[in-house]
Order: C-alpha cells, then structure tokens, then sequence
C-alpha cells in the first residue's frame, strides 16, 4: 500500500544520550534518520542486512573490514551483510540508513549495543 511519510512527525526514539533515530519499516526495508552528537560510538557489530549509510551533516568515521572509513556529506557507504563494523561520531551528525531485509531487531528492541551510553 502507498503511503507518504512526513519525517518530523515520526517520533524520534532516543536510544542514549547520544544518539536518536526515527524509522520507516516497509514490506522489505527499514529507512532511519540517525542523529549522533560528536563522540558518539555505535560499538562492533554485524547483522544479516545490507546496508547503505549516507551523511547529510556531519562525518561519521567506520571501521570495517581492517579499513577506517571516513563517510561525508553526500557521501555513501554500503556494508555487506554479516559484515561487522562500528561507527564514531566525528562531529554532530545526521545520516540515513537503508537496510534490507527489515531490522527486525529493532521491531523488537533486541538492540541493545545501540542503547547504551558510548562515548569516544
């Protein structure tokens, strides 16, 4: 079913002092604007989606695969599935994620490395 989506009337979920996402979950994939503030870390991690990040403000440094990447805005990083990384908060930030399948983790709140306090 179509459906039009306005982004500031999603509720914001505040995962920690850090960090805050809003979320669109559809049929196949989940949508989600992340808002890191400066030293905010996403610690080690993998899952069974592909992702696709891509900052609008801000930069987000990744580590993956033995490589650091630093992601910009306008720039966009694919992760494979199953691959483990983390992510820092180089500055306040605002980024999108696209994962296929949906982050059924997140539907169920079995995300539990996102909701603690991290800071770098």
């Amino acid at each position: 079913m179509m459906k039009v989506y306005k982004w500031d009337e999603i509720e914001k979920e505040e995962m920690n002092d850090l960090l805050a996402r809003r979320c669109i979950n559809g049929d196949r994939m989940t949508l989600a604007m992340i808002y890191l503030k400066k030293g905010c870390i996403v610690p080690v991690h993998s899952h069974e989606n592909e992702q696709m990040s891509t900052v609008y403000k801000g930069a987000l440094q990744f580590q993956l695969d033995g490589k650091e990447i630093v992601v910009r805005p306008g720039e966009t990083l694919r992760i494979p599935p199953r691959m483990p990384h983390s992510a820092l908060a180089l500055e306040d930030t605002e980024e999108m994620d696209v994962f296929a399948p949906v982050r059924q983790d997140w539907i169920d709140g079995t995300d539990d490395y996102l909701r603690r306090n991290t800071k770098g």
